[in-house]
């Protein structure tokens, strides 16, 4: 069943909900866990399911995505029908970004018309999990929906905009609240949807002639009683990366043995491969309860903390509870303690550099301090 459905990213969309990270890059391309991108795990859960024609949403600062994906070949998506398709943010009919998933939905009304595939997984890159879309297929196919949206209990909802649902006990979702400001427990939708080509092509061209912008508040929510929607369950580790205070607490809940079996023990995730040397730990060196990519050279100490690859920490740092992203040089006698360093950045000769944890401190790309 899997095989006849056609995935949809989003790879832009939530992008001002991380600023710091998303200034020289889309959402999808924001690095994570030391080797891997956001749009990793969801393009991994598409292609464990067999979906092997991904579209992929673009609207700015997308070469960093461009140059991850490449040829799609670490995925398997390297194919001379289907595979990775980069979708530009205009379309035929205007010369204008979009404003809104509708009317990115309205410019990708081409692609969906080319393909053949019965069903459609619309998907964004802001949702760490372990998602088995084949059984979601199946789900959406024994109820009859017209659409299947993914969600799961959340104990601690404080994002600043989602999107919760009422499902009834037989799982059909009676209502739908957007940004409704709660504080607490929620069925949170996770922003992956699944529906019929069909259905998805006929609804956008229905929104067109009735000038409607929103696909929210004007289609989800004005049509929840006359369209068959369902609520699919998401069991387990769920992450949802909307703010930069969530990325470092989800990034730090990778040192949990039992997180990384959860997410990456049943099925792989795969990236882009990099034939880098074997990091290097010179004499001295101690490293504890801590993430470490290829091609790193520690002299240091690293404590509970996540080093990408190429990192170089130097003699006499001390590195704790931190994420250092690519290509990072720090130099000798350095302190860093809740910090969050982006790709190249250097930190020189005796540098102090202390945050929290509900409030990390961050240093942007290429920034030398």
């Amino acid at each position: 069943m899997a095989h006849s459905a056609v995935g949809v990213i989003f790879s832009n969309i939530h992008d001002e909900n991380i600023q710091e990270l998303s200034r020289h890059r889309t959402m999808a391309s924001i690095p994570y866990g030391g080797r891997y991108r956001l749009i990793d795990f969801t393009l991994s859960n598409m292609v464990n399911a067999g979906i092997t024609t991904v579209g992929i949403v673009t609207k700015y600062n997308y070469q960093s995505l461009i140059d991850h994906l490449g040829s799609g070949k670490d995925w398997d998506l390297a194919r001379k029908d289907g595979g990775i398709v980069l979708l530009p943010p205009y379309s035929d009919e205007t010369d204008t970004l979009y404003s809104n998933r509708l009317e990115a939905l309205k410019g990708i009304t081409g692609f969906l018309n080319h393909r053949n595939e019965e069903f459609v997984v619309i998907s964004d890159c802001d949702c760490i999990s372990h998602m088995d879309i084949a059984d979601i297929l199946k789900y959406h196919e024994e109820n009859q929906a017209d659409i299947t949206m993914v969600y799961h209990r959340d104990d601690n909802t404080d994002s600043s905009y989602f999107i919760t649902l009422d499902p009834d006990e037989t799982g059909r979702v009676k209502g739908v609240k957007i940004n409704p400001k709660l504080k607490g427990f929620g069925n949170v939708y996770v922003n992956v949807m699944v529906m019929r080509r069909e259905f998805l092509i006929s609804m956008i061209q229905d929104a067109v002639v009735r000038g409607l912008s929103s696909f929210g508040r004007d289609l989800l929510t004005k049509n929840i009683n006359s369209w068959r929607v369902f609520g699919y369950c998401l069991k387990g580790y769920c992450a949802d990366i909307n703010s930069l205070q969530n990325y470092y607490k989800h990034s730090m809940e990778l040192l949990s043995k039992d997180v990384r079996e959860e997410l990456f023990g049943a099925r792989d995730i795969y990236t882009k491969v990099r034939d880098s040397a074997p990091s290097k730990y010179i004499e001295g060196a101690v490293v504890s309860n801590s993430l470490i990519s290829d091609g790193c050279t520690i002299e240091g100490t690293v404590e509970n903390s996540i080093l990408f690859r190429g990192v170089k920490v130097g003699k006499g740092s001390v590195i704790k509870n931190s994420i250092v992203m690519q290509e990072t040089v720090i130099g000798t006698g350095v302190l860093l303690d809740c910090v969050i360093t982006d790709k190249n950045v250097v930190i020189r000769d005796r540098r102090h550099l202390s945050g929290c944890e509900a409030l990390p401190y961050f240093v942007a790309k290429g920034r030398m301090l």
